[in-house]
């Protein structure tokens, strides 16, 4: 028996004692998956043979506009190092940063346990997207031209990656390449999966996981709308339950968030009292995502890669994305076939609330930019959705300014923004040029 997997038991279980309805079920699990028996659960097996396990986790994130349904954005962060480092493989034309999209799948990490050197082939395509990045190397990329940040919104295929002769390798001598600068990359290896390598042009490249990411114009299988008094409707359209709802709010150092299991298909949810804290909220998540078919190491993975924008300043949505939409969106083929495959996505989708638009306009009115800048990336497609909301095109033109004027008042502006001319003039004419914010039907 892999010892690493012994260890891995002996983890589920501890993880899971301060929720114990789930620690039957994990050991259960952890001990069919090690010991390769299937041991009958509900009327089901949930495992045969422990040749080649693999685990998927990832993210999806999209803005909820005023009428509750996903809109055209783009990122700008405008504070923190870069997220990705720059082994990272990416598409030709437009930079990321500048291909419209209503969903971004940001990270998702496929792991592989297997107990001998064995080859394995992955191809993964994104409905209604494209994928960005990805590492190691791959063997086939489609579309393979440079794209236009356009191209989202133009006739097209499918984007998908192959990568056709994977060797995972317990043996393999974790030679992980890295950077000097921090990166939320690097997060993602902290797990027992077995180590991969690749054949490139340039040689042999060696990672914890396959990566990759991607921007798409999907629908989400379920509205969000912000009421006047700050709850939110919440209605689930696509069929397909939700295994679980966090509704989160930060104000400054003041944390609040309320945790549906599953929610119901209509409800109304209710600002929550900020009465919570970043570790009861971090402990909630990873018995979630454990729950949902992770490794405790993977789902501290995973929050270690994303707890801190998760859990910034605003308001969002985090759920666990139904299982039958990731494989209906985002199909995935690994060859030979896994005795196990698990695939947890969480979704984040950001809210406008009146608290939140309150905060921006303050700011704005003070031209505070630092209190401007803890909205990160979502920044301008917050303030996109606010100012759609006003009909004089003065007071529109205004807004724009001062927001801009704020922000180049402030010297803590990531330098990486002027280093690649997105400096606050033309980011502010960017993503004011979304013309009209586009909403898509949810499924």
């Amino acid at each position: 028996m892999n010892p690493l997997s012994v260890k891995a038991i002996f983890a589920a279980v501890a993880s899971l004692v301060r929720r114990p309805q789930l620690a039957t079920i994990a050991l259960l699990a952890t001990l069919g998956a090690t010991l390769g028996v299937a041991i009958p659960l509900g009327g089901k097996q949930l495992f045969a043979d422990p040749g080649l396990v693999a685990h998927e986790w990832g993210t999806f994130t999209a803005i909820a506009g005023s009428d509750g349904q996903p809109v055209d954005w783009l990122p700008v962060d405008l504070v923190g190092p870069p997220e990705l480092p720059r082994f990272v493989e990416h598409f030709r034309g437009e930079p990321k940063d500048v291909l419209r999209g209503t969903v971004r799948m940001e990270t998702p990490v496929i792991y592989f346990y297997a107990g001998q050197e064995t080859s394995v082939s992955v191809h993964v395509s994104f409905s209604k997207g494209f994928i960005t990045e990805w590492y190691p190397h791959e063997t086939r990329l489609q579309p393979s031209t440079p794209l236009s940040s356009e191209a989202l919104y133009q006739q097209h295929d499918d984007g998908s990656i192959a990568w056709d002769s994977i060797t995972v390798a317990p043996n393999l001598a974790p030679d992980f390449p890295r950077e000097k600068g921090a990166s939320r990359y690097y997060a993602a290896r902290e797990t027992s999966a077995t180590p991969l390598s690749v054949k490139a042009p340039n040689g042999d490249q060696h990672e914890k996981f396959l990566f990759y990411r991607g921007v798409s114009t999907i629908s989400l299988p379920f509205s969000a709308k912000v009421l006047p008094s700050g709850a939110i409707l919440f209605d689930n359209r696509g069929g397909q339950p939700i295994p679980a709802l966090v509704l989160f709010e930060r104000r400054g150092d003041k944390i609040g968030y309320h945790i549906a299991t599953p929610p119901q298909d209509h409800a109304i949810f209710e600002v929550p009292s900020v009465s919570g804290s970043i570790n009861s909220v971090r402990r909630d998540l990873e018995d979630l995502l454990v729950a949902q078919g992770l490794y405790p190491d993977e789902a501290d993975a995973m929050l270690a890669t994303w707890g801190d924008s998760w859990f910034e300043e605003g308001s969002r949505l985090i759920y666990v994305v139904p299982r039958q939409y990731v494989d209906s969106i985002l199909p995935l083929s690994i060859t030979p076939t896994p005795s196990q495959l698990s695939r947890v996505f969480v979704g984040r989708l950001e809210l406008v609330t009146p608290a939140t638009e309150e905060s921006i306009h303050a700011a704005i009115a003070s031209h505070d930019g630092a209190a401007l800048k803890k909205y990160g990336r979502f920044l301008y497609p917050i303030f996109n959705v606010i100012v759609e909301r006003e009909h004089d095109p003065s007071a529109v033109d205004h807004l724009w300014e001062e927001l801009g004027a704020s922000l180049a008042a402030s010297s803590s502006a990531n330098p990486l923004a002027f280093t690649r001319e997105l400096d606050v003039p033309y980011i502010v004419h960017r993503c004011r040029g979304l013309t009209g914010i586009v909403r898509h039907p949810t499924m």
